[in-house]
């Protein structure tokens, strides 16, 4: 049995620690035994796999990690928590703490300052495993999957709503959809009642999984630049696309005409009257290829 998933302990050790958990932090501990085997069972752990926890709080994920995986990298800001967990993980070896900000941090450094970099180099891949702060939800995403080494996959908890998005399908479509999309295919695995935290959310949970792809799915492009095309047109997004797209852009500094953006969604395939959430990845990127071929976008 878990020791750290007793809600008379968690509240135990946050008076101990003098620690007032806050929605602003993203402070809630899990104490949900069936959720803790849901987001074990969704990472697909191995005895030789490498892990990397962000925030790992308390330690109610860190403790099944060492269990089930071959090595586990844990990423924790709040100093007071970062000395429980070397005191109640001080014979793990099989273990690696790093104090810091898991946005400061690069998934190369976190590896390099955990020894593990030279694996990776190697083809041993890595998977992301966390009880997310919301506040830094998207970010902390964006963060392993727009910067190298990537993941093998990544399960994390997640606001529902935010999961929901982010596993949107066209006509619900958003920017935070596309910015995921565009590297992993995502998938809500199970949902998490607020009941499953000490102290207890607003707003219920989702176990979040992410299968990172091989390519990204704008391959053969600037990602980031495509990226840019798709932000400019959510700008505008009750705008019809051929509206949105011009105004858009030129809030981005890239000047364009009417015609032009009518131009190049002919060209590629995707009808002015179109409305942001309902434009996929791939003419998304029809849209981008068209407008860098005919040199739109550096005008």
């Amino acid at each position: 049995m878990n020791p750290h998933l007793s809600p008379a302990q968690v509240r135990f050790a946050l008076r101990s620690l003098q620690l007032h958990p806050t929605r602003g932090m993203g402070q809630n501990f899990l104490i949900d035994e069936v959720v803790l085997a849901q987001i074990v069972a969704a990472a697909e752990l191995a005895s030789d796999d490498l892990v990397v926890e962000v925030g790992p709080g308390l330690g109610v994920l860190t403790w099944e990690l060492l269990r089930q995986a071959g090595f586990t990298i844990a990423v924790e800001l709040d100093k007071r928590l970062v000395d429980r967990l070397q005191n109640e993980f001080r014979a793990c070896q099989n273990f690696q703490l790093l104090q810091g900000d898991i946005l400061n941090l690069s998934p190369e450094a976190i590896l390099t300052q955990a020894g593990k970099l030279e694996d990776t180099k190697k083809g041993k891949p890595y998977k992301v495993v966390a009880n997310l702060p919301y506040a830094i939800t998207s970010p902390v995403l964006r963060h392993f999957l727009e910067n190298a080494p990537q993941p093998q996959f990544i399960v994390v908890l997640v606001q529902w709503e935010v999961a929901k998005r982010i596993t949107a399908k066209p006509g619900d479509l958003s920017v935070l959809a596309h910015a995921i999309q565009m590297y992993a295919e995502p998938e809500i695995v199970a949902r998490v009642p607020a009941a499953s935290f000490v102290p207890q959310p607003a707003v219920d949970s989702a176990i979040l999984r992410l299968r990172v792809r091989s390519a990204p799915a704008g391959v053969g492009v600037d990602n980031s630049a495509l990226f840019r095309v798709i932000k400019a047109g959510f700008l505008q997004a009750r705008k019809k696309l051929g509206n949105a797209l011009p105004i858009g852009l030129a809030a981005m500094g890239v000047q364009i005409t009417r015609e032009d953006a009518l131009e190049a969604l002919a060209t590629a395939g995707v009808a002015p009257e179109k409305r942001a959430e309902t434009v996929t990845l791939v003419e998304w990127t029809a849209i981008y290829k068209t407008l860098q071929a005919t040199e739109k976008l550096h005008k």
